[in-house]
């Protein structure tokens, strides 16, 4: 297939280019700046509508990964990355006579701060998803969802914490508090959550091209199926990298308290960089996560092929090299 990837300079959309590339379809490459990939780039903007359309032309499938992903920032910034970059390539997509598109959402869109437990992938609630990313999130599913339709296959894919060598969003983050003697629990750190391989998210989006005709329609939640206690997933990333791991625990209460005061001096500041600790941190931290993935890979024809254990010898491995 001729296929179009967006956000390819981000850690799971470059292991999706080169997946596609290393089977063999043509893959072009759409993001604001170059991914350092040896493959065909369209440098543009989403919300670029002759950007987009030029993009598209000629393309039998879509795989969407741009978005702005973040905890802090303004509304606006969220919408116009997320919500109105979606629609302007589902609008182009749709137009040019793209068979395939799959939309890379989040498992956040369904998540209103209560325990998952072997969950389903619920429908996506703008109205209580967490924080402007999850909301904005589950906006841009919903748009994708609603333009499934005959000769138009969408396919919504919603893969939880990715995490692998050269990961800057979530690996980096922790082993930097880690090293700074800074990482703590929230909690008993005993919440069970479910996080994915980079290479096993990768190959998920992937099936999920090649299924889209037989699951289009639907949204599904891709992880690795090994929940683990969340101080357990801590230590085990700082232990790759040499550095101590959790050092200390801090009640919920104490943590979502904190982080509500962050949230608010962030936003009355307009500040960027990364912040302590928010609400929607808080909670993801001390409550449990995690997938039923039978339909899934049912749905998918897909199974994740790097358990975490290997996963952590790999992220151990690169770190030494």
């Amino acid at each position: 297939m001729r296929v179009l990837v967006t956000g390819a300079s981000g850690l799971l959309g470059g292991a999706v280019a080169r997946s596609l590339a290393q089977r063999g379809d043509d893959v072009v490459l759409m993001q604001r700046r170059p991914s350092g990939l040896d493959l065909p780039e369209r440098l543009g903007d989403l919300r670029d509508p002759d950007a987009v359309r030029s993009a598209v032309r000629g393309m039998d499938g879509v795989i969407h990964l741009a978005a702005k992903v973040n905890v802090v920032g303004a509304w606006a910034d969220y919408v116009a990355a997320n919500v109105d970059g979606t629609h302007t390539l589902l609008d182009a997509a749709g137009g040019a006579g793209v068979g395939r598109f799959v939309h890379v959402s989040s498992p956040s869109v369904a998540h209103t701060g209560r325990s998952l437990i072997a969950a389903p992938a619920g429908p996506a609630d703008p109205g209580s998803a967490r924080g402007f990313y999850s909301r904005s999130k589950a906006m841009a599913e919903q748009l994708a969802l609603a333009a499934h339709g005959p000769g138009f296959a969408v396919v919504a894919v919603r893969p939880h914490l990715v995490w692998g060598p050269g990961d800057t969003q979530l690996v980096a983050r922790i082993i930097d508090r880690g090293r700074s003697r800074r990482l703590a629990v929230v909690g008993r750190g005993t919440a069970l959550i479910d996080t994915t391989y980079v290479d096993n998210a990768a190959d998920a989006l992937v099936a999920a091209l090649d299924a889209a005709e037989s699951a289009g329609g639907a949204a599904y939640v891709v992880s690795n199926g090994e929940p683990r206690p969340v101080a357990e997933i801590l230590a085990a990333i700082c232990a790759a990298a040499g550095v101590p791991g959790p050092r200390f625990a801090v009640p919920f209460p104490v943590a979502w308290a904190a982080g509500a005061a962050v949230d608010t001096v962030w936003a009355w500041r307009g500040r960027e960089a990364d912040p302590p600790i928010t609400r929607f941190l808080a909670e993801q931290l001390a409550t449990a996560h995690w997938f039923d993935q039978r339909h899934t890979r049912q749905a998918l024809h897909w199974s994740p092929r790097v358990s975490l254990d290997e996963g952590f010898a790999r992220l151990a491995s690169a770190y030494q090299r």
